[in-house]
Parts: structure tokens; C-alpha cells; sequence
């Protein structure tokens, strides 16, 4: 079993970027694929950005490929998204989720996530 902390959201101008951390607990991060998602008010959940356990292959929504990277340092047991060129549409909760031995773009590949960050873009 493995807890998700994220942290790194807060408030920033269009343009600017952060960078989000999902720290997990447990033993064998190393064998967990990771999933960023997000959810903004009234949206569904949609997904981010993925990197797989082992090699570390990672997949993105299309509406993120170039400004958003994903990347995971499995000594800290912790994966990150270092989140360029916000815009205002960008705003929402973002989620860390968690598959040991597995990985996808939906919701439905992952059975650990997190309380989530609030990431608010300002025009």
C-alpha cells in the first residue's frame, strides 16, 4: 500500500510556473506507475501527464505535451510536474495517483491518489 502527499500548488500569474511534488510512502516506488490529474470547479477529473514504473516512459494529454514535464527520482519516492506557461485555464485541483506495476491516462489505471493541491492561474 502507498499515502500521496502533493504539495507545491498556490497562486500564480499567467506565464509563470510551479513546479508540483507527490511524495509517496511504502517500500517499491520504484515498481509504481505514476498519473498526474487535475480537476477543475464544476469538470470532471481529466488526466495531465503518466510516467511508467521501470523505464520511465511517460505519456501527456495533448493540451499540456509542450509546457508541462512529469519525472519521478525513485530515491526520494517522489514524482514531480514542473508545470510552464500556466494559463488561467489551468486552474484546478491536481491530483497524484499511483499503480504498482501499472499505468495509463484514466482514472481507472490507478487505485492510490492523493488530497490533491490547488493550482490557481490569475489572467
Amino acid at each position: 500500500q502507498v499515502q500521496l502527499v502533493e504539495s507545491g500548488g498556490g497562486l500564480v500569474q499567467a506565464g509563470g510556473s510551479l513546479r508540483l511534488s507527490c511524495a509517496a510512502s511504502g517500500r517499491s516506488f520504484s515498481s509504481y506507475g505514476m498519473g498526474w490529474f487535475r480537476q477543475a470547479p464544476g469538470k470532471e477529473r481529466e488526466f495531465v501527464a503518466a510516467i511508467s514504473w521501470g523505464s520511465g516512459n511517460t505519456y501527456y494529454a495533448d493540451s499540456v505535451k509542450v509546457p508541462f514535464t512529469i519525472s519521478r527520482d525513485n530515491a526520494k519516492n517522489t514524482v514531480y510536474l514542473q508545470m510552464n506557461s500556466l494559463k488561467p485555464e489551468d486552474t484546478a485541483v491536481y491530483y497524484c495517483e499511483a499503480r504498482r506495476y501499472g499505468w495509463g491516462c484514466t482514472g481507472a489505471a490507478y487505485n492510490y491518489w492523493g488530497q490533491g493541491t490547488q493550482v490557481t492561474v490569475s489572467s
